[in-house]
């Protein structure tokens, strides 16, 4: 079993779908855009995100994130310093050697994170 899929409300489908395909890889030509505001993505791993669109997004607890794991410490940084550059705020950073990471806010503050650690 594998989790294949993510719906998230968001405010505004279009921005947050600029999001999600500038820094995570999810494609635009895969949208499908469906009466009711949603927009499904998918990236190429086949994971689809769902973004509800027109919704209100109140205020969410404090530890709830997702997370995009890559495959070297190298590749969170360089996303790193391309978020910052943007001026998208960073809640989290960490590097060290057994886990490089960090968390930044989706445009409806849906908190992301983008971490490396070593395979088990």
């Amino acid at each position: 079993m594998h989790l294949t899929h993510l719906g998230l409300p968001v405010r505004d489908a279009r921005r947050s779908l600029r999001f999600y395909e500038t820094y995570f890889g999810f494609d635009p030509a895969t949208a499908q855009r469906y009466e009711d505001g949603t927009v499904i993505v998918r990236n190429a791993d086949g994971f689809d995100l769902a973004l509800h669109g027109g919704q209100e997004v109140g205020p969410l607890p404090a530890f709830l994130h997702f997370g995009f794991r890559l495959g070297e410490p190298g590749e969170v940084r360089a996303l790193l310093d391309r978020v910052r550059a943007d001026g998208i705020a960073v809640a989290e950073h960490h590097d060290g050697p057994s886990y490089v990471a960090f968390k930044c806010a989706d445009p409806d503050g849906h908190r992301v994170e983008v971490y490396w650690e070593p395979p088990a």
